[in-house]
């Protein structure tokens, strides 16, 4: 059902362009599941020059962080019950610890990697965290992460696009992410311990 969702909100995306971009990214960071990715790797395949991916680049950066303002004020005003409605208690415990222990570092690392976003900018917004440093790590975050998907394929694009069609490839990634997912994974998940030695 997930896949069914986000699948549409993409195909709907991908014909109004930056502002298709602009949409899922910002409604991503507060509420729906489709990750921005999945339109600003296939727009920078695509683009004509320099220009057009740093506008990419941007138009995704900006836009999720406006979105995230929005996850933050969805915080603000549902409080705790959004985040014990929508994400089970190991995540909001895992939740709390990563805003207690890093602050802004933990926007900041949500908006790098694959831990939830919104989430976190629902419990920023609960827990009253201080409003500019949240913009400012998601800015970095989110610039770090889309900036990083820019510069890669819009200089190894072809490349990419070849790597895609080599079954070597796919192993050697495979294992790749494997080696950093395995050490990330096992942080993640730690990150619940001290709450619940604590108790």
């Amino acid at each position: 059902m997930l896949k069914g969702i986000t699948d549409s909100i993409i195909e709907w995306a991908e014909g109004f362009g930056l502002l298709g971009l602009a949409v899922v990214s910002a409604s991503e960071a507060a509420l729906q599941p489709a990750p921005p990715d999945l339109l600003v790797i296939p727009m920078v395949l695509g683009a004509d020059s320099s220009l057009d991916i740093l506008a990419i680049v941007l138009v995704a950066t900006i836009s999720s962080v406006v979105g995230a303002v929005g996850g933050y004020g969805i915080g603000v005003y549902a409080g705790r019950p959004i985040l014990e409605r929508f994400a089970s208690d190991a995540t909001v415990a895992r939740l709390d610890v990563l805003m207690v222990r890093y602050g802004s570092a933990g926007i900041f690392l949500a908006a790098v990697s694959p831990i939830p976003y919104k989430a976190l900018a629902w419990a920023a917004g609960a827990g009253r965290m201080d409003l500019r440093m949240f913009i400012a790590a998601g800015l970095f975050g989110r610039g770090i992460r889309f900036g990083m998907e820019g510069i890669v394929l819009g200089i190894w694009g072809e490349e990419f696009l070849g790597l895609i069609e080599d079954p070597l490839a796919w192993l050697v990634g495979g294992i790749i992410g494997l080696a950093l997912f395995i050490p990330l994974a096992r942080w993640w998940f730690a990150l619940a311990e001290p709450a619940d030695n604590g108790e």
